[in-house]
């Protein structure tokens, strides 16, 4: 196996992987965390025929970057899940795991050397492929009922303003109008529409259900960390908005307006 990028720094070959089921392509990346104790058994695990699981490439916390599969194969990565109703992910991506042990054991800041590490692998797989800057994502955005990773402290602002990925600063934490678990009505599908506009699998029925507060939870973990809560508060409907509206190639229309919070 050869390495993909001069970046890697050690190729432990995985046999979990298959031939990519569409033409064309990654066009989507997705960021994980391992949430294992330590960067090595992540390796092992990944590695095992048994697990079932694999990725492209780990980086580890000093900074070191594991490839494990290449590029043009389909890595067992992403799980049930999907973006903007496009599924099988694993088909349509590249993924990368970010060793942290997770938020079940802690969850500690990424050090320095790992996510300028993180940056320079994403800035050569985005220049390789042709993945749009809105389709760089956290591993709960594109399955928010199973997932958290790689999570709110996760600094995604840095990956944009080193050029990957689509960010916007998060509108300010302020009081006014909310929806929850357990609203209902036009305001909610207002809500719902700018989530699914974005990518979330959300349904449109004016019904605050679980799925659409763990796409809300995923949201704000990418989009809105300073409060993680699953409430559309404010904040998270006009960050949300200024996403939409910032995009160049807006999937809804632009003259269309936020629900009302106020």
């Amino acid at each position: 196996m050869k390495p993909d990028t001069a970046r890697i720094d050690e190729i432990r070959p995985s046999p979990n992987h298959t031939e990519r089921r569409l033409s064309g392509g990654p066009d989507m990346l997705i960021l994980h965390y391992t949430g294992m104790g330590t960067g090595e058994g992540a390796v092992r695990w990944l590695c095992d025929p048994q697990s079932g699981v694999s990725c492209h490439y780990l980086v580890h916390e000093d900074g070191r970057v594991v490839q494990m599969v290449p590029d043009e194969q389909r890595a067992w990565h992403a799980g049930e899940g999907s973006w903007r109703g496009r599924g099988d992910v694993n088909s349509r991506s590249i993924g990368i795991e970010i060793v942290n042990v997770g938020h079940g054991n802690g969850y500690p800041d990424f050090p320095a050397a790992q996510i300028a590490s993180v940056i320079e692998l994403c800035r050569e797989c985005v220049g390789r492929w042709p993945i749009p800057p809105e389709f760089v994502l956290a591993h709960s955005d594109i399955a928010p009922a199973r997932k958290s990773d790689p999570g709110e402290k996760f600094p995604w602002d840095q990956l944009f303003f080193a050029g990957i990925g689509h960010f916007v600063v998060p509108a300010p934490l302020r009081g006014g109008r909310f929806f929850g678990r357990g609203d209902r009505g036009e305001p909610v599908s207002a809500y719902q529409s700018l989530l699914a506009a974005y990518g979330y699998a959300v349904p449109i029925d004016g019904v605050f259900e679980d799925t659409t507060h763990f796409a809300t939870v995923a949201f704000q973990r990418h989009f809105r960390p300073e409060r993680v809560d699953g409430v559309a508060d404010a904040s998270t409907i006009e960050t949300l908005h200024r996403l939409l509206t910032a995009l160049p190639r807006s999937p809804f229309d632009r003259d269309a307006r936020a629900p009302s919070v106020a």
